[in-house]
């Protein structure tokens, strides 16, 4: 038995005593959590029960974005050793699958995914994982900033598909955690300036902090207009969707230049319209974002470089006994709050 942060059913937690198998393969390594981001799908399943067809059926332990230190390697382990400070990627895919061997692993139907019935998630003292999805990180990355990384990988996998030429001007349109990520993301991968659109001008006020980044409050202007004044009337190469919000979607083509590429990023709680014939009109290619595949390098090597400060997006950072308490501040959606950290025991 273990201590954990257990979602019981739709509305209640518990932090109590779970029975979890801590028993350590070969190919396994055992880590200290000492890190974990609360995500927005976390809180979906505490406020929901359910994302799409992954219903918590029975109680369940949260929590996928995490960082730690390793206690112990399996016999087979030669990349990691006792000590080593690592984050871990919280998917693991059937490497066997067709998928795997395509290198699209993200989307293997088998993988099995932190925190996404009926995997059990890391908020717990120790966790056992592959250490082929263990990395080590650089000592100039905190636990905080280790944490941190499986949401940017989402902004980086989100850029990647964008294929973004240097010098090329982006829109995210939704500034919440990701939208930030995917922001940060663009301009590390090339783009000369990114505009975030959004409604909750906190949020906007803290992203707008970086160099690179411009703001647009669409209570106030429609973001159509500030991208054609920036783009004098040609519109943006890329445009990411970030909020999943039906006016957003539709209101896409209105943003992209021709033959620009439209990113979709965030995900709609039920089906929305789309205009495709705004987006046939333009020959908009459009690209789809599911987590990420072969990109935790790449994001933990430009968090190591100083090319993407993700620490100004941490908005607290709660002990494991509050741990209840830090979902449900994550429910109010405090337009200050961006990103919720819960730091667990060093002993």
């Amino acid at each position: 038995m273990v201590t954990a942060l257990v979602l019981e059913e739709k509305g209640k937690l518990s932090l109590r005593d779970f029975p979890l198998d801590q028993s350590l393969g070969p190919a396994d390594v055992r880590i200290a959590i000492r890190t974990v981001g609360v995500c927005g799908s976390d809180v979906h399943y505490y406020t929901h029960g359910k994302i799409g067809p992954f219903v918590v059926k029975e109680p369940m332990v949260l929590g996928h974005e995490a960082a730690g230190v390793v206690l112990e390697t399996g016999s087979d382990v030669r990349n990691l050793k006792v000590g080593d400070r690592v984050c871990m990627e919280p998917g693991i895919p059937d490497p066997t699958s067709r998928a795997s061997k395509l290198g699209i692993y993200n989307v293997d139907p088998a993988v099995r995914f932190w925190a996404t019935p009926p995997v059990h998630g890391c908020l717990t003292p120790e966790v056992i994982h592959p250490a082929a999805f263990t990395y080590r990180l650089p000592d100039q990355v905190s636990f905080a900033d280790g944490a941190m990384v499986e949401p940017f990988a989402i902004g980086m996998q989100s850029a990647l598909r964008a294929r973004i030429q240097p010098g090329d001007i982006a829109v995210v349109t939704g500034a919440g955690p990701i939208g930030m990520m995917t922001a940060l993301a663009a301009l590390a991968g090339g783009c000369a300036k990114v505009i975030v659109a959004d409604l909750a001008q906190p949020k906007l006020d803290i992203i707008g902090a970086y160099a690179g980044i411009e703001t647009v409050n669409i209570r106030q202007r429609p973001a159509a207009e500030v991208v054609a004044e920036a783009t004098n009337g040609w519109g943006a190469d890329v445009v990411f969707e970030c909020s999943g919000a039906a006016p957003a979607i539709l209101g896409l083509p209105a943003l992209a230049r021709p033959g620009g590429a439209l990113v979709l990023v965030g995900m709609p709680v039920e089906p929305v319209p789309v205009d495709i014939v705004g987006m046939q009109a333009k020959e908009l290619r459009v690209e789809t974002v599911f987590r990420y595949a072969n990109i935790y390098d790449r994001a933990i090597a430009l968090i190591a470089a100083g090319k993407v400060d993700l620490k100004p997006l941490i908005s607290a950072t709660v002990p494991f006994a509050d741990s209840i308490a830090a979902f449900d501040r994550a429910v109010e959606a405090r337009e200050t709050d961006v990103k919720i950290q819960i730091s667990m025991p060093a002993d």
